[in-house]
């Protein structure tokens, strides 16, 4: 049977608290977290390094899908680095792509060296 999606982030949130405590036996709780999916709760005691781990796990993650912000406006840029607010493309890749897309002609190539 599938888990909801709910389910599925708790069982992952017990889960890493648990692997990350593992290394650290002795450390003692220091703060409680409380998830409550549906009518089930779930308390989970957090040692400092289980804290520490979850912090920065939090902060050092990526979604696949933020392709940054706009050069102009500060807008999410899409997979074309088209701003999704203002329409403009951004940075050097999104510049390129404007350019080739509107007709850019490159300049003349160099002669050969002598």
């Amino acid at each position: 049977m599938a888990l909801r999606p709910s389910e599925d982030a708790l069982n992952a949130l017990r889960d890493f608290t648990q692997r990350i405590h593992a290394l650290d036996r002795t450390a003692p709780a220091v703060q409680e977290l409380v998830v409550r999916v549906g009518e089930r709760e779930e308390r989970l005691a957090l040692s400092e390094p289980v804290v520490q781990a979850l912090v920065e796990a939090l902060r050092v993650f990526h979604d696949p899908r933020d392709k940054g912000r706009c050069d102009f406006c500060g807008g999410p840029l899409d997979d074309n680095f088209l701003c999704r607010d203002c329409g403009a493309f951004s940075g050097v890749f999104g510049q390129l792509l404007a350019e080739r897309a509107g007709g850019y002609t490159p300049p003349e190539e160099l002669p050969p060296a002598p």
